[in-house]
C-alpha cells in the first residue's frame, strides 16, 4: 500500500479549490433560497444529487462498492444525521446572512475534537489543539454576543450553530461504527437516499416549497447537486486516499474566511468588526486544532 504524501502543489490547488466551492456554495444556497423553501432546496440538492452519484457509479463502478447488511442501520442513522445537518443549515441560511452562518457552521472541527477527546482513544486535545479550541469557542461566543451586525438573528446562530453539531455527530458516526470500514461512496449514498425522502416530506411543515423559482435558481440547484453533493464531495474523498488526512484537514479553515468575503464581496453584507474577530478567531482555532 502506497503512503500517503504531504501537500504539493496539485493537492494545494485542488484543496484550495474545493475550500472555494464550499464557501461559494453558502451564497448558492442563499440566493436559491429566494425561489425555493429552504427544507425543500435541501431535499431536491439531495434527490438530484443521488442520482447524479447513480449515474457516476453505474459509469465508473467503483471498486470496493457494496452494501454490508452489517452497517444498513449505521448508513441509517448517518442519514437521519445528515438529514438534521441541512435543515439547520438551509433555515440558517434563511433566517441569517452568510458570513453569521460560515463562522458558527465551520465551527465544526472545535466540536468533534472536544467530543473526540473524550469518546475516541489516541484524540486527546494536545497543548496546541487546546489553544485551538479556546480560540474558536471565543469567536463563536464572540459572533453570538454581537446583535448589532446586518442580518444578525438569534435563530439564525443557533440553527447554523446546530448545524455544524450534526456536521460532528456524522463525522464520529463513521469513525466509532462499521461505517468507518465502508467506502466513501457508499457512506454518500446512504446519507442522501435516506435524506432525500425526509427533507422532502418534511419540507411543507417550513413553509411554502415553492417562492419566486427563475433560471437562476434552478442553475442553483443543479450548482449544489453536481459541484457539492455528488462529484464534489467524491473529489474530496479522493484527495482523501492521496494525501495524509492532517494535511487535507488543515485547509479546512480557508471555507470560513472565503464564504465570509464572499458573503461581502457579492451578496453585499454588512460585516462588524466583532463578527471579522470572532472569524480570525474561529479560522485559527480550526487551523490548530487540525494540525498534528
Amino acid at each position: 500500500m502506497d503512503e500517503k504524501r504531504g501537500i504539493d502543489s496539485f493537492g494545494a490547488i485542488a484543496l484550495g479549490g474545493f475550500a472555494v466551492l464550499l464557501a461559494f456554495n453558502q451564497v448558492v444556497v442563499k440566493v436559491t433560497g429566494s425561489g425555493f423553501g429552504p427544507v425543500f432546496q435541501a431535499g431536491l440538492r439531495s434527490a438530484l444529487g443521488l442520482g447524479i452519484l447513480g449515474l457516476w457509479m453505474a459509469w465508473r463502478r467503483p471498486a470496493g462498492f457494496s452494501f454490508s447488511p452489517g452497517v444498513h442501520l449505521w448508513g441509517v442513522v448517518s442519514g437521519l444525521l445528515f438529514s438534521f445537518e441541512f435543515i439547520c443549515m438551509f433555515l440558517a441560511l434563511d433566517f441569517s446572512t452568510v458570513s453569521r452562518v460560515s463562522v458558527f457552521f465551520y465551527s465544526m472541527p472545535v466540536w468533534l475534537a472536544l467530543a473526540a477527546h473524550f469518546a475516541l482513544p489516541g484524540e486527546h486535545l494536545t497543548r496546541p489543539r487546546a489553544i485551538g479550541l479556546a480560540c474558536a469557542m471565543a469567536g463563536v461566543a464572540l459572533a453570538m454576543l454581537d446583535r448589532e451586525g446586518g442580518g444578525a438573528s438569534l435563530t439564525g446562530d443557533a440553527l447554523a450553530l446546530m448545524a455544524a453539531f450534526g456536521w460532528g455527530a456524522i463525522a464520529l458516526c463513521v469513525r466509532m461504527t462499521p461505517l468507518a470500514k465502508v467506502p466513501p461512496a457508499t457512506q454518500l449514498v446512504y446519507q442522501l437516499a435516506v435524506s432525500a425522502p425526509i427533507l422532502l416530506i418534511a419540507a411543507p411543515f417550513f413553509g411554502p416549497v415553492i417562492r419566486s423559482p427563475e433560471p437562476l435558481h434552478y442553475w442553483g440547484l443543479a450548482f449544489q447537486a453536481i459541484c457539492i453533493a455528488s462529484l464534489g464531495y467524491l473529489f474530496w474523498f479522493w484527495l482523501i486516499t492521496i494525501y495524509r488526512a492532517s494535511s487535507v484537514a488543515s485547509f479546512s479553515f480557508l471555507s470560513p474566511v472565503l464564504a465570509v468575503i464572499m458573503g461581502w464581496l457579492i451578496l453585499g453584507e454588512r460585516i462588524g468588526f466583532q463578527v471579522w474577530l470572532a472569524l480570525a478567531l474561529v479560522a485559527a482555532g480550526v487551523f490548530l486544532i487540525n494540525r498534528k
